[in-house]
């Protein structure tokens, strides 16, 4: 791969909310691309987006086997919500042939690990270009050590160019503990100013935001109140370990009824003919302008991607 030019050079400067469609991503389940067994239950799964992993679930010698077993996988059966593909690291050596491969696997998104610079993501941008990657092919990326959580800003910034294709943010907390020796305690006390740093980074590009695995997928109590407090910190959802842990964060990040309800009052109220171009209105004497609008016509669209999903047999 060869050297990346100045990044955020790609495309030209937009709303950050204008090339991002809404996805639902409440549950994103990782899952070990050499995993014959893993991969053959995906079809029968509730989850929202699946990550397919080449990187640390994958052993060295196995990378090249993991690689063809994806594309035969892919190429015969699509996961019903978002396919993404995890990548290795540059400096591994394998991560050419883990994009050859994703290309012709064709998921909806790769997934680029220990991000730390605009740099890490438009490196790959340019290999994308020179090998005629689909417009439609988005790019996530792994905030998990020191360097990236302090240059999230910047990288975010990839996410508002039109050609930049990045799309989302999943916080890797294992390995930025092991890089800070901030321990594993409950309610990530020490780690949820970090955590509120990335998720700013991503709402001012206008990226979704995931948040970290749960590693004991037998507590179901503990991995439940963790959702809460990602979904309370304005997370879109959870990346998960185990099939498992899929209801709770479908739950803890769906759509109130209460707060749906609401969002749809702020729609019929934008509508109405005497509030045509108006940037804040009066809806029950309280001030509602369009950010607020932008806001639930999102929530709504989300709710309706939930509804399909139920509607499937």
């Amino acid at each position: 791969m060869r050297t990346a030019r100045k990044a955020g050079t790609t495309g030209c400067m937009t709303r950050a909310t204008d090339h991002h469609p809404v996805r639902l991503r409440r549950s994103v389940l990782s899952v070990p691309a050499d995993n014959p067994r893993a991969l053959a239950k995906i079809k029968d799964l509730a989850a929202d987006a699946v990550i397919f992993d080449l990187e640390d679930a994958v052993a060295p010698d196995r990378k090249s086997q993991a690689r063809d077993a994806l594309v035969r996988h892919l190429s015969a059966e699509r996961p019903d919500g978002e396919a993404i593909i995890r990548i290795n690291m540059a400096e591994s050596g394998f991560s050419e042939a883990d994009l050859a491969a994703a290309l012709a696997a064709s998921p909806d998104a790769i997934l680029l690990p220990k991000v730390e610079s605009p740099a890490d993501v438009q490196t790959v941008l340019d290999w994308l270009a020179e090998n005629d990657a689909p417009d439609s092919l988005r790019l996530w990326a792994m905030i998990e050590t020191p360097r990236g959580v302090l240059n999230v800003p910047a990288i975010a910034e990839m996410g508002r160019t039109l050609g930049g294709r990045l799309d989302c943010f999943v916080v890797g907390l294992n390995d930025l503990r092991k890089a800070t020796g901030v321990p594993a305690l409950a309610g990530r006390t020490y780690l949820v100013p970090w955590l509120m740093q990335v998720l700013l980074a991503a709402r001012g590009s206008g990226l979704d935001a995931i948040d970290a695995v749960f590693n004991d997928f037998r507590d179901a109590e503990s991995f439940g109140a963790e959702c809460r407090q990602g979904r309370d910190m304005g997370y879109d959802g959870k990346m998960l370990i185990h099939p498992a842990q899929i209801d709770t964060a479908n739950h803890c990040f769906g759509v109130e009824p209460a707060a749906l309800e609401e969002a749809q009052a702020i729609i019929d109220a934008f509508a109405r003919p005497e509030h045509a171009g108006k940037g804040v209105i009066n809806l029950g004497g309280r001030m509602v302008e369009r950010l607020h609008l932008d806001q639930a016509q999102k929530l709504a669209a989300k709710a309706e991607i939930i509804e399909k999903r139920k509607a499937k047999p």
